[in-house]
């Protein structure tokens, strides 16, 4: 039985290493870029979200490009969303809007708000982020547009959250969104891209009527992003940018339930992926499981205690070693120090999250 234990936790720490070594495509990855400067049109699909455009629109007509349009969409806001975006688009000719009115909003959700800025944008490269979302630099334009090739129509951004040094929280919350930015654009590289974020993801219209925009999951209230690529993307016309000056960053949420709730709607769409992705996915969250479990059970009853040392200290150097290079593209490095309890953290999180989808159906998204 002691040797059957051991013989299995070395297989499942095996498969966990061959994910992290498969990471490594996107931790070594070099920026691939070209001088495409594209007229884009920027969307931004807003739902009460008054504050926060305030604070953040400026930062988006301040990008050092010649030549973009922005597109603000009200959601049918109960709040003064809409009386700011109108006051944004009598200042800046380059501002349009895109006013969806409640009986509207009931038949489509977001998706068919997001259809309509998308029809209504003059340009044919389109680059997507929330209300809620601020680019690291003037050159966020610049930087996504670039990325765009004859071959390429679909171009992955990082989508990070705004950093608060003192909450663990954030940090967790942080962690998360760094690890599944790994895998999708590990993914992407392996070519078979599986997802992006709507925080920063861009695409082109033609591609968006090629697919027939969102018809195939209109009925699922999530996935105007990760579904959308996920059904479009190829190891053709999809490109990957990483670039800092390329990142947005978005206000987290600030209470465990809010976050919680939050991922529920993101992880629902997940059954809907392909299957090789589903499969995948499902295959590295397994092996974290029976790692973790089988490591604790055989330490408890000291089955080969030197060699399950030797085997987790392995494990931790190379998950170390892909984390730590993504982490430094990525701007991420305070979230290393306490991988593994975030690691563990996530898994019981990801496995209650399901328990609860099971049960009950997350809700719309706003």
């Amino acid at each position: 039985m002691a040797i059957f234990l051991l013989g299995f936790f070395i297989l499942i720490t095996l498969v966990n290493i061959l994910f992290f070594i498969g990471y490594f495509s996107f931790a070594s990855a070099k920026e691939s870029t070209s001088n495409s400067t594209p007229p884009v049109s920027v969307i931004i699909c807003a739902k009460n979200e008054a504050e926060n455009l305030k604070d953040f629109i400026p930062l988006i007509l301040e990008q050092n490009y010649t030549d973009f349009e922005v597109i603000l969409i009200n959601d049918a806001s109960s709040d003064d969303t809409l009386e700011v975006m109108e006051g944004f688009e009598k200042l800046d000719p380059r501002v349009r809007l895109v006013n969806v009115k409640n009986i509207e909003a009931f038949w489509g959700k977001k998706k068919y708000a997001l259809t309509l800025g998308i029809k209504k944008a003059k340009n044919s490269t389109l680059l997507f982020t929330d209300a809620d979302c601020r680019p690291e630099s003037n050159m966020w334009i610049s930087e996504m547009a670039s990325n765009f090739k004859e071959d390429k129509s679909i171009v992955l951004g990082y989508g990070g959250y705004l950093k608060n040094k003192g909450s663990l929280l954030n940090k967790l919350i942080r962690y998360e969104t760094f690890l599944t930015a790994i895998q999708y654009f590990s993914f992407a590289k392996w070519g078979i891209p599986y997802m992006g974020v709507g925080r920063n993801l861009a695409y082109t219209s033609q591609e968006f009527y090629a697919q027939n925009g969102f018809a195939t999951h209109l009925h699922i209230k999530s996935g105007d992003d990760d579904l959308f690529v996920n059904q479009a993307g190829t190891g053709e016309n999809t490109a990957i940018t990483f670039n800092r000056a390329s990142i947005t960053r978005s206000i987290p949420k600030t209470s465990f339930s809010a976050w919680i709730f939050q991922k529920r709607r993101h992880i629902s769409t997940a059954k809907f992926y392909k299957k090789k992705h589903q499969f995948l996915l499902v295959s590295f969250y397994l092996s974290q499981i029976g790692f973790w479990v089988l490591l604790i059970s055989l330490l408890l009853l000291k089955i080969y205690w030197p060699i399950v040392i030797g085997i987790l200290i392995l494990r931790l150097l190379i998950q170390y070693i892909v984390y730590y290079k993504s982490a430094k593209k990525l701007d991420e490095m305070d979230l290393l120090w306490l991988l593994p309890f975030f690691e563990v953290f996530l898994i019981i999180t990801q496995l209650s999250i399901f328990s609860m989808n099971v049960f009950s159906k997350p809700t719309n998204w706003k």
